[in-house]
């Protein structure tokens, strides 16, 4: 028997799962302390991430709330809202590389506020520079780092266990803070991740939340904006889904896509058909683009069918972008952190140009589904899975295991457990040799 003080708090981009997640974790806490496996309970909320664990700014949910949570199932979005976290890494060799696997201390970014932390590995110190504006903006008092402020706030809090929901970042960087707190203030948090993120693009999990339901709505939307085709008379539309290094959301976005279109019927003799709603180009980072060879085969489609739909990751042919704009001696705008800014490069745009002269498209159309597809509730499928891993999660808890929740793929069957913090990195790429994917892309006639 014991008394444990739960916290959660969600962190990074929206996905469809952030809701289900605290819905599920708040449903077995309060399951063991029915049960009677723990004395007492409390569960706090920090809102907006990490923000609100540096600021203070919680709130404890009433006993008698625990019941209703079930309701949370049906919201998008994040009912306690949430933050990005950021680390900059640097060396001799890389300038201001940006190592996402290497998690060595607290950053939060507020808006356009940036407070950085720089690691020298020769000297093993870190030093936090832009400070005096979090100092300004009340993040953390003067002369404090963040990372021993939010350990203060958890001590003050008496938190035993937290759950990060988010990506390797986010839970990696609540596993650096527990280290933290056991090495320097003598107490123990034990940390349970939930592993969220569209792209699905993190190792060794098998599937991470909400990436099923983001395909699924992905779909959805294009369903709408594919009509847009019997606008205009040759008519180039290009779907821009999110993935900056993985293709998976893309990939499956269109397999989805695909399986709805063969339960629509279609009426012979008029203009609109499956072919003509149809996916022709399915771009993925990690396969290149070749643009002359890609705009003579769709330009067949063109002409034949009178429009052309492509599904474009946002990260494919970035590479090919960049040194077109530096040969070109443009300036290649890139963020605080060396990441290449998409949205000012604009890949939909970019290619939409030149593959609309290669297939001598009349009007073109760039739409993207991120933000329609990553702030929906999540899925039956996604449910699920969040649903076992909240279970076993909180079982974990209970036992003092910290680790991120997820289908473990490096052990047989692909267990749900508690993976080792040391193991979960991102930058997990789409297998585009997957047997599915080879056959959509012969399907579409692009292989």
């Amino acid at each position: 028997m014991s008394n444990i003080n739960v916290a959660m708090l969600t962190s990074g981009g929206l996905a469809p799962c952030l809701s289900s997640s605290i819905a599920y974790l708040i449903h077995y806490w309060s399951a063991a302390k029915k049960s009677g496996q723990i004395d007492s309970l409390t569960i706090r909320m920090y809102r907006n991430g990490y923000k609100g664990l540096l600021t203070g700014d919680s709130f404890l949910v009433p006993e008698d709330v625990w019941e209703k949570v079930g309701a949370l199932h049906e919201l998008g979005g994040s009912p306690i809202g949430n933050s990005r976290v950021k680390v900059r890494y640097e060396d001799s060799t890389y300038e201001y590389e940006v190592v996402r696997h290497v998690v060595i201390c607290l950053l939060i970014i507020f808006t356009n506020h940036f407070c950085f932390i720089e690691f020298h590995p020769k000297s093993s110190s870190l030093q936090l520079t832009n400070v005096k504006d979090c100092v300004a903006r009340g993040f953390v008092p003067e002369g404090t780092s963040p990372l021993e402020v939010a350990s203060q706030q958890l001590l003050k809090d008496k938190i035993n266990v937290i759950h990060t929901i988010g990506g390797d970042d986010t839970n990696t960087q609540a596993a650096e803070l527990s280290h933290y707190l056991l090495e320097n203030h003598n107490g123990k948090v034990i940390v349970v991740g939930m592993p969220k993120t569209v792209d699905n693009d993190v190792y060794p999990i098998k599937q991470t939340f909400g990436a099923k339901t983001a395909a699924v709505q992905g779909a959805i939307f294009f369903e709408n904006v594919v009509s847009e085709s019997t606008a205009s008379p040759r008519m180039l539309i290009i779907h821009e889904c999110m993935g900056r290094e993985s293709g998976y959301l893309t990939s499956a976005t269109a397999l989805e896509y695909r399986e709805r279109l063969k339960n629509k019927t279609f009426v012979d003799g008029f203009c609109t058909s499956k072919k003509t709603r149809d996916i022709h180009a399915v771009w993925v980072p990690e396969l290149p683009i070749d643009i002359v060879k890609e705009g003579q085969r769709l330009k067949e489609v063109m002409d034949n069918y009178g429009n052309v739909n492509v599904f474009l990751s946002e990260g494919s042919g970035i590479n090919d972008i960049v040194a077109e704009l530096e040969a070109s001696g443009a300036e290649v705008p890139r963020d605080a952190f060396g990441h290449v800014q998409l949205d000012k490069i604009n890949p939909g745009v970019y290619f939409s140009r030149r593959i609309a002269q290669l297939v001598g498209a009349d009007k073109t159309l760039v739409q993207k589904s991120g933000y329609f597809a990553r702030s929906a509730a999540s899925n039956d499928f996604d449910r699920e899975l969040i649903r076992k891993c909240a279970e076993a999660g909180v079982q974990a808890a209970m036992q003092g295991i910290s680790g991120c929740m997820g289908e473990d793929e490096e052990k047989e069957g692909c267990p749900v457990r508690p993976i080792e913090f040391t193991r979960i990195k991102g930058g997990k790429p789409f297998n585009a040799n997957s047997p599915w994917f080879q056959s959509m892309l012969k399907e579409i006639g692009q292989i």
